[in-house]
């Protein structure tokens, strides 16, 4: 009698998980198959932002300052999923590229776009250890980053296009290059996806700033990434009324010993009436959008 009821137990809890099972897989069919997803990650105080196009193409654009950014790709990513199709580390400071150290030894990269720019640390030697093992190990290109230079996103059709995402920023080629500030040499880039577009603009300063308006490229978006994280040094008035955004995302670390992000930038956003998205205070800011329109999922 034990026995039958120790069977009928373990039936019940077994048809309960297999129903659970269903429950999630229908959830997870739901997911809309025609929408672009950005997420801005809290990874306290750098940057790390993981796009996941409509053909679930996946881009890493910087890494953050350590491990914890492989926390945040298991939440976003199937757990058997160990391939990123797109990293892009936008200049080698380590709160951009530390990240990326874990994310190279965990995932096999299929491309990996940065400028080329040398820096004389312990993590930079590491990082151009493991490029160079995944290109002659998993094949990955390897492409240097200067303003023209654009990514097409392609759905099954060769001909029909997702979006595409433009470099404005470094104007030259900087490989092989040291700088004295290497914030300048920052990658920016433009996300087009039908009529939503956003600015990735890395840590560039007010002079790149005026640099790219000088070139006269488009960077008018909807959504702007502030550059490092809310500093002084960047956001000038005149940029962020030519990007024209409606929501600025600043990436930056709780009680930053740097004081980011500094008044003068949130008054200058509050000036145009931009809706501020700091990972300090939100957490993960994650932006869907159809192409059309788009919206902030988590606030």
């Amino acid at each position: 009698m034990l026995a039958q009821n120790k069977k009928f137990v373990f039936g019940i809890l077994a048809t309960l998980f297999l129903l659970n099972v269903f429950v999630w897989l229908a959830v997870f069919n739901l997911k809309p198959s025609q929408v672009l997803e950005v997420n801005f990650f809290d990874v306290g105080q750098g940057d790390a932002i993981f796009i996941e196009t409509p053909q679930k193409q996946q881009i890493l654009i910087d890494a953050g300052p350590g491990p914890r950014i492989l926390e945040k790709l298991a939440e976003e990513m199937p757990f058997w999923d160990r391939t990123i199709d797109l990293i892009i580390l936008t200049h080698p400071e380590t709160d951009h590229m530390a990240g990326f150290l874990e994310v190279l030894k965990k995932y096999q990269v299929e491309n990996i776009l940065w400028t080329g720019v040398l820096k004389d640390t312990a993590e930079f030697e590491e990082w151009q250890k493991l490029i160079s093992e995944e290109k002659e190990k998993e094949g990955a290109e390897i492409k240097i980053a200067r303003a023209g230079l654009k990514i097409i996103f392609s759905g099954k059709d060769a001909a029909e296009n997702y979006g595409f995402i433009e470099i404005l920023h470094p104007l030259e080629n900087l490989e092989g290059q040291k700088m004295k500030n290497v914030n300048s040499s920052s990658i920016v880039a433009r996300l087009v996806f039908g009529e939503n577009s956003f600015l990735f603009t890395g840590d560039i300063l007010k002079s790149d700033e005026k640099k790219i308006l000088a070139e006269g490229s488009n960077i008018d978006s909807d959504v702007l990434k502030v550059s490092h994280h809310g500093s002084k040094s960047s956001t000038d008035e005149g940029f962020v009324e030519k990007v024209s955004p409606k929501s600025a995302v600043i990436s930056v670390g709780k009680d930053n010993q740097y004081g980011h992000p500094h008044q003068e930038v949130l008054e200058t956003l509050n000036k145009y009436g931009i809706d501020i998205l700091r990972t300090d205070l939100l957490g993960d800011v994650k932006i869907i959008s159809d192409g059309k329109q788009y919206e902030i999922s988590n606030i």
